[in-house]
């Protein structure tokens, strides 16, 4: 009896999959209603009845071609490190479209259970699915489960360690090739799967180690670049690609459409005749979701819904922030008296104040003010299933930038706070999506930027030039993602969306997810806001700031046309946005920014703090999740654009 069993839970985005993960972990894994939630492999560990199961749950895909990360990343997980079962999580409501998948895993030649999940749901649309009949066609155990209140669990852990225990290493499943069982081909599909079979056995060709040879015959058949690149990676390999080149020559002469559009019409056709054997409804009716999706995703009125909901929740969070940011400060500031209290020298007392104090205090008026009840209003909406209808009303505005309607539910997190929406990237498919998605959302104004514009130009100057600002800015950011789409290498991927039922969302998961959100934040932010905070201590005590503003002047006088004390209060900025604001009165010694910039200046000003460098726990998050390298090209970028946009505003206001 094996002691530790590896398993893998598989399956399309939105089944239910992370939900399994935490109920039988007790992990806390992000559990959201939009496509391609759990981009990175999260693992956790079950002790059960004696035996130690390493789960891993592995990304939403909905196939296992080699067109986005997340289906490479599956695909070669279960290849290369071999669990012991995978379970194919599918979604009960929607059994046709998630055979898709289940079909292309039992093509990988893997020890499976199927959980059917959501079985609540597909009641409630009055659908019944015969288990047993599902069961003798597939070749795999079927058990139904409720995730989210923990039903069949343990019935589907059982099923796993029979399947563990029973397998004795040989092909257990219904799928074969030659046979009538489940993967029906078309005759000629067969013929020439096996043709490119022999050919990769003849050869003995290193990748069959990892791959079913079968599987490699089938993906080689669809032109699947991944794979035909792992192939011809060895001598073998190349040898066996191209004597298999003219065996795809002979099938491409005998059909007009593409090989691998003939394979995947056959899983289709496959996937549609098991659901009709298997799914009878036994009556339909107008469901909650249909008649909201009647409204939300109107031509019109989906888009004027859509706006109040951002505008009301936004609204609600910088209320929130608003009046429990003066709080908090107010809190903190009372401790810094008693530092400057201190027997030591006041540059020691400024090392401790500025240096570490203000660096977890910035750390902590930024989360508990504006990101918390960002994220509690992003986890209702996202829970609810509202996201996705967000993401599917954009996609022809985002198409135009190279990305799809889902990217843009990152970037809006920018609004609260640029490090969670660089991070919130990985939802995405492709690296290139990823970057430009990065660089869109450090251009958008954060929380604290918007403080700078709303408190210097919606003060001084009324809020109708603030939004003025705002409108700008939706403009750069757009303008911006446009060149960044028709530089970066690589092409646009095609997105299958889906839009799930409409749910209340349930409050311990919802509450996990906010805290899991809020706790990697500070996990990158606060170190470095408190390193970078130190670093400028010493900085400013260097004498060094004097020669910053010699140098900026060029730029900072003649050609945005501020101050050249705005030089030097830009670096601050570097370490939070509103710091910028904050040192700017201070080393000016007034509390009225009128007194130091002129209408035209703050508008300027409020532009540049706007669109300049990303602040330091940005720069962390982008180093996370595009590298260095791409980092400090969108750092680069930004003060290029900061500069560009700062001065033309600066010349047009001037002429005016």
């Amino acid at each position: 009896m094996k002691k530790e069993i590896v398993v893998a839970l598989a399956g399309n985005a939105n089944v239910g999959k992370s939900v399994i993960f935490n109920q039988l972990t007790g992990m806390t894994q992000i559990i959201g209603n939009w496509p391609g939630k759990t981009v990175e492999r999260a693992e956790g560990t079950l002790r059960y009845k004696g035996r130690i199961i390493k789960i891993i749950d592995l990304p939403g895909i909905y196939s296992l071609s080699a067109y986005s990360q997340e289906e490479i990343v599956s695909r070669e997980f279960i290849a290369f490190e071999k669990p012991d079962v995978v379970i194919n999580v599918v979604d009960a409501s929607n059994l046709e479209r998630n055979l898709f998948l289940t079909l292309q895993l039992l093509e990988l030649h893997v020890p499976m259970v199927m959980a059917l999940n959501q079985i609540d749901y597909a009641v409630k649309k009055g659908i019944d699915i015969d288990v047993k009949k599902l069961e003798k066609l597939l070749g795999i155990p079927v058990v139904e489960t409720i995730a989210t209140k923990g039903k069949g669990l343990q019935e589907l852990i059982d099923k796993v360690l029979e399947v563990v225990d029973s397998y004795k290493g040989e092909d257990v499943f219904a799928y074969d090739i030659e046979s009538e069982k489940v993967l029906k081909y078309r005759p000629e599909i067969k013929e020439y799967v096996m043709k490119i079979y022999k050919i990769l056995m003849r050869y003995n060709v290193p990748l069959v180690k990892s791959f079913h040879p079968l599987w490699i015959s089938l993906k080689v058949m669809e032109e699947d670049e991944d794979v035909i690149e792992k192939l011809k990676s060895t001598s073998e390999g190349e040898q066996a690609y191209k004597e298999i080149e003219k065996v795809l020559g002979d099938l491409k002469a005998k059909f007009e459409s593409p090989i691998g559009t003939l394979v995947t019409a056959d899983r289709y056709d496959i996937a549609s005749y098991i659901a009709s054997e298997t799914v009878s409804e036994i009556h339909h009716r107008i469901t909650w979701t249909d008649l909201i999706d009647n409204v939300v995703l109107h031509k019109i009125w989906g888009y004027v819904s859509m706006a109040i909901i951002v505008f009301l929740s936004f609204y609600g969070i910088f209320k929130f922030g608003e009046y429990f940011s003066g709080i908090l400060e107010d809190f903190f500031d009372q401790f810094k008296p008693l530092v400057y209290n201190l027997h030591i020298s006041e540059m020691y007392k400024d090392f401790i104040w500025n240096g570490l104090a203000e660096g977890v205090i910035s750390a902590v008026t930024i989360v508990l003010p504006y990101i918390f009840p960002f994220y509690v209003f992003l986890s209702i909406l996202e829970n609810t299933g509202y996201l996705a209808r967000i993401a599917f009303l954009m996609d022809e505005v985002m198409h135009k930038v190279g990305l799809h309607g889902k990217a843009l539910i990152p970037v809006l997190m920018g609004f609260g706070c640029n490090v969670p929406a660089v991070l919130g990237t990985k939802i995405l498919e492709t690296d290139r999506e990823i970057f430009i998605a990065s660089f869109m959302s450090t251009l958008v104004p954060c929380s604290a930027r918007i403080v700078i514009i709303l408190g210097t130009i919606g003060v001084f100057m009324g809020p109708q030039y603030a939004l003025a600002v705002f409108a700008l800015d939706v403009l750069v950011v757009y303008v911006a993602a446009y060149f960044a789409n028709k530089i970066a290498p690589g092409k646009p991927y095609d997105l299958i969306m889906e839009l799930p039922g409409y749910r209340m969302p349930a409050l311990k998961p919802t509450l996990k997810q906010i805290w899991f959100r809020i706790k990697d934040f500070l996990y990158v932010a606060l170190p470095i806001i408190v390193a970078g905070s130190l670093v400028l201590e010493i900085l400013k005590y260097s004498g060094i700031f004097k020669y910053v503003s010699y140098v900026m002047d060029p730029i900072v006088v003649k050609w945005l046309g501020l101050p050249s004390i705005v030089g030097i209060v830009l670096i601050f900025g570097i370490l939070r946005k509103e710091l910028t604001l904050i040192m700017l009165l201070t080393l000016a010694g007034t509390t009225q920014v009128s007194q130091i910039l002129t209408p035209k200046q703050m508008i300027v000003f409020g532009i540049v703090t706007m669109l300049y460098f990303p602040c330091i726990a940005t720069i962390a998050a982008l180093k996370k999740t595009i590298g260095w390298k791409k980092t400090w090209w969108v750092v680069f970028a930004n003060i290029i654009i900061a500069i560009l946009v700062g001065g033309i505003v600066n010349q047009i206001l001037n002429f005016i």
